[in-house]
């Protein structure tokens, strides 16, 4: 189950595109909060190679394969840990300035916060029909999101005090199978103790 709209051969960022510091913290700044305790479901991305995207409408989430032909699954031991990348909807889109969020390389886009305060790991959430985890693996910045976003881009989203919000994102794994598709309801079901 899944409906491709878009492909993009190689994930290519444009350096035109990169924001300054300066203007990283004035956009981050005027982002609306994000919300807490629900929210949804904007984007589905599945990297069937290293550097191809495709773009779904819709998926179904196993324990088994996370995103199904999604390249986590291709790999011969597959991390559990790092099943599925996510990241908040609004900091990707003012981080990517116009680009596509399929550069990213995350599976999901979401409008919630994904800060450690809110979303310890061990949280459970739903999503569509799917339950997941927030696991203990850091999702940070690359060589690759450096090449994509700029220098000023990665360095904001490690940096010390930005760094317990996961502007880079979070990983989770599956814990229930279900079926996903983009504007599906979110909900925090359980908060780990942080």
């Amino acid at each position: 189950m899944s409906e491709v709209l878009a492909r993009i051969a190689e994930a290519r960022g444009d350096s035109a595109r990169h924001l300054s510091a300066a203007a990283l913290a004035a956009a981050f700044r005027a982002l609306p909060p994000a919300p807490k305790d629900s929210g949804r479901l904007t984007g589905i991305v599945r990297r069937p190679t290293k550097e191809a995207r495709e773009v779904l409408q819709c998926a179904r989430l196993s324990p088994e394969e996370g995103l199904p032909g999604d390249g986590w699954g291709q790999k011969p031991a597959p991390d559990p840990a790092a099943q599925l990348t996510v990241m908040q909807t609004g900091v990707a889109e003012m981080l990517a300035n116009g680009q596509s969020l399929a550069l990213f390389g995350d599976n999901l886009f979401v409008d919630l916060d994904l800060s450690v305060a809110n979303l310890p790991v061990g949280s459970r959430l739903r999503v569509g029909g799917a339950v997941v985890e927030v696991t203990p693996l850091p999702h940070d910045g690359c060589h690759k999101f450096n090449a994509r976003f700029g220098g000023d881009a990665l360095r904001f989203v490690n940096a010390k005090p930005t760094r317990p919000l996961n502007l880079r994102g979070i990983y989770w794994r599956v814990i229930e199978a279900g079926d996903i598709e983009i504007g599906a309801h979110l909900l925090v079901l359980s908060r780990a103790a942080a």
